[in-house]
């Protein structure tokens, strides 16, 4: 199930919602957003950084990650929504540094505002939300110095909080769910959990290099883990009406519910499970 339509989204996914949603992915992920950026500081090792592009910035997570590993640089994040970029702007402040992180509000399926030139662009989770990936890569090329670098982080397997034995009778029921939002998507997003590889070299960029980060993260877990498998799960019964069993629904219902023992927010059988994987790439 995918839960983060940064650069493009329909106005249903933009709002308060989505936006805790992305700051508790930042949150209970931080280990997972560290090692990511930290790669991507390594590859970048030797070469100057004065300016990184964020592309799908959400509510800041790696522009702000970025900004801290890369001190002195200058970041610009691009995003769609308004409200986001504020949010941005705002936990910016919060950790001073508002001097070096300039917001950009876009619709990157229209014509794109310049933005270049950037020593290293960033963009996680969102390029396959966009209409024609194929012309961000190239937009993003043309932005890109000589020597300058590219890194796209995309989810590549389910994520996961549920024991597999969830389900009224019938377990599996995360896995039912999972396979339910995967169809919805698949006509509207057909990039979601592409191999990148091959779009980002077609685009131009050379060298291209990807690394898995595997997450496992068990009990004891952060009181923010429920939370965000709580709103990560409301978003995808977004989609399920008519797509699972009645029983699965009701099950689903209780699990997203506020009160109750089987609530995610109070189980302690909830474990986090996901792929992310980073593919980098060099400017010649």
């Amino acid at each position: 199930m995918d839960h983060h339509p940064h650069a493009n989204h329909p106005a249903v996914d933009d709002g308060a919602g989505m936006a805790d949603l992305l700051d508790l992915d930042g949150e209970v992920l931080h280990a997972y957003l560290s090692q990511a950026t930290a790669w991507v500081y390594q590859v970048a090792a030797g070469r100057p950084v004065h300016r990184i592009l964020d592309v799908g910035c959400g509510t800041g997570n790696g522009a702000l990650a970025l900004a801290e590993r890369f001190g002195g640089a200058e970041v610009i994040a691009v995003d769609q929504s308004g409200d986001m970029l504020a949010r941005l702007r705002a936990r910016a402040r919060d950790r001073g540094l508002d001097d070096r992180v300039q917001t950009v509000e876009a619709d990157l399926d229209q014509a794109w505002p310049a933005l270049g030139p950037v020593d290293v662009t960033w963009t996680s989770m969102a390029l396959h939300h966009l209409a024609d990936p194929d012309r961000a890569l190239r937009e993003i090329f043309a932005a890109t110095r000589p020597g300058g670098l590219l890194a796209v982080a995309e989810s590549t397997a389910p994520l996961r909080f549920l024991p597999d034995d969830i389900g009224l009778g019938r377990p599996g029921l995360e896995a039912r769910a999972q396979a339910a939002v995967a169809e919805h998507h698949s006509g509207t997003m057909p990039y979601l959990g592409a191999d990148w590889g091959p779009l980002v070299a077609r685009a131009g960029f050379t060298g291209v290099a990807e690394r898995a980060f595997g997450i496992e993260l068990g009990a004891p877990l952060p009181v923010s883990a429920g939370r965000y498998a709580q709103a990560y799960l409301r978003r995808a019964r977004g989609h399920l009406d008519g797509a699972l069993a009645p029983g699965d629904l009701a099950t689903l219902n209780v699990l997203i519910g506020d009160d109750g023992p089987g609530s995610v927010l109070r189980r302690q059988d909830l474990a986090i499970r996901n792929t992310r994987t980073l593919w980098t790439a060099t400017r010649s």
